[in-house]
């Protein structure tokens, strides 16, 4: 024998799992009478890459995985040319799946198996949403293509070449940082204008103010106060994606202090848990006001990225970076709060970690650093409804800052309870 194969329960583990892996794409193309390969044929691809990465590996060589799959192409394009009819699918989507399916099937037993799991799920939803996708598509106008493309440069060539290390006084701008602010709010910008466009406001508008306030409260509260002041019959929209959105961001920094140091979740849980109850009372009123309307627009715009106003801000905020370190050092540690306050202007996650990062290597009490981090909170508010009367108008302004103050009282009665007990 040129070599033995001592069982183990891994290897019969890969095997099934690729087969597993071919049986479900084989299923979806299964559905598609024109398809000239389905579920045996696949569940058969998937174990034949499985089993040509373990000669590969027995033998030493990757000879057998590219031999297999170029016979898996071959086969199944020359099914395809031998009963293709004029007017028929070429099959082009099944040669690639098939060809993607063997190449799962020897990444489980290269060891990639979960990867793998998780490219075929992928790749059998794409197969399965063709028609969705098709008509996704077929809604794109030029205007939106482009807008997709110049998202593409901003977030995958510009970014990660920038350096990411801080340069100029106090080296407070870090290129990458700042330019990650323009791709965020370039990037809600954006996804705003598809969620409103593809799914309505009236659906639209909570999931867009959700995952705003996870990713960037800041950068949704200046997209939709520009869309507000463009289409003031936005104004109902804008209000309820901005107060759910910073609504959100309490929660979110609730959940970055519980992971990061749980000794002072409880001192900022009286803060936030009442922003979060009288804030979302009036998010419930907006919503049910939003929900009374028949039609709502969607905001016409003419570049949905807003890359001018997010250039704009990306220069604000690294003034405001700049500002901060500025103050740090005139002011060392007994101008923690003055720090946060203008720290948390724009960003509270940055002064959020700082603080916690003192707190748990023991040069900051859990009491100064859970006002620290509240008033860092108090103050965002207040920049934000600056932003929404000065983006989106009196209007929006007027909206915006009720519900602002709803949130901010919820904090503010944190504080004042901090102030009490440390007496």
């Amino acid at each position: 024998m040129l070599f033995s194969l001592p069982f183990e329960p891994r290897q019969l583990e890969a095997l099934a799992l690729a087969t597993a892996i071919g049986l479900l794409m084989g299923l979806e193309r299964e559905r598609r009478p024109a398809a000239r390969a389905g579920v045996r044929t696949f569940g058969l691809t998937g174990l034949l890459g499985a089993l040509s990465a373990l000669l590969a590996e027995l033998l030493t060589t990757p000879a057998f995985i590219v031999a297999g799959f170029v016979l898996v192409a071959v086969m199944i394009i020359s099914a395809n040319l031998r009963q293709a009819e004029p007017d028929d699918d070429p099959g082009t989507t099944s040669v690639i799946a098939l060809l993607v399916c063997y190449s799962l099937g020897a990444m489980v037993w290269l060891g990639h198996g979960r990867l793998a799991v998780m490219a075929a799920v992928g790749s059998t939803m794409l197969l399965y949403y063709k028609s969705e996708l098709r008509g996704v598509a077929a809604r794109l106008t030029a205007q939106d293509w482009r807008s997709i493309l110049q998202f593409s440069v901003l977030s995958l060539i510009v970014l990660p070449i920038l350096p990411n290390q801080g340069f100029g006084p106090y080296e407070a701008i870090n290129p990458h940082q700042v330019w990650l602010m323009v791709v965020l709010i370039a990037g809600v910008s954006l996804a705003g204008y598809a969620a409103l466009r593809f799914v309505g406001a009236r659906y639209g508008a909570p999931l867009l103010g959700l995952l705003g306030g996870l990713v960037s409260s800041t950068a949704t509260t200046m997209v939709f106060a520009r869309h507000a002041r463009e289409n003031p019959a936005m104004a109902p929209t804008a209000t309820l994606v901005i107060l759910l959105a910073n609504l959100i961001m309490v929660v979110r920094i609730i959940g970055i202090a519980w992971a990061l140091s749980q000794s002072v979740v409880p001192l900022l849980a009286v803060g936030c848990s009442m922003a979060v109850l009288i804030g979302g009372v009036v998010i419930a009123f907006n919503w049910r006001q939003l929900a009374g309307q028949s039609a709502l627009p969607v905001p016409e715009t003419r570049n949905p990225t807003e890359l001018r106003a997010a250039l704009g801000f990306g220069l604000l905020y690294a003034g405001v970076l700049l500002c901060a370190a500025w103050l740090s050092d005139i002011a060392g540690r007994g101008g923690l709060y003055l720090l946060a306050f203008v720290s948390g202007l724009t960003d509270v996650d940055a002064i959020t970690l700082s603080t916690l990062r003192l707190l748990s290597v023991g040069k900051l009490d859990a009491a100064p650093a859970a006002v620290a981090i509240l008033l860092a909170m108090l103050a965002n508010l207040a920049f934000k409804s600056t932003l929404a009367f000065t983006l989106g108008g009196s209007i929006l302004g007027r909206r915006v800052v009720g519900g602002m103050l709803a949130v901010g009282a919820g904090i503010a009665s944190g504080i004042a309870w901090l102030a009490h007990t440390s007496l």
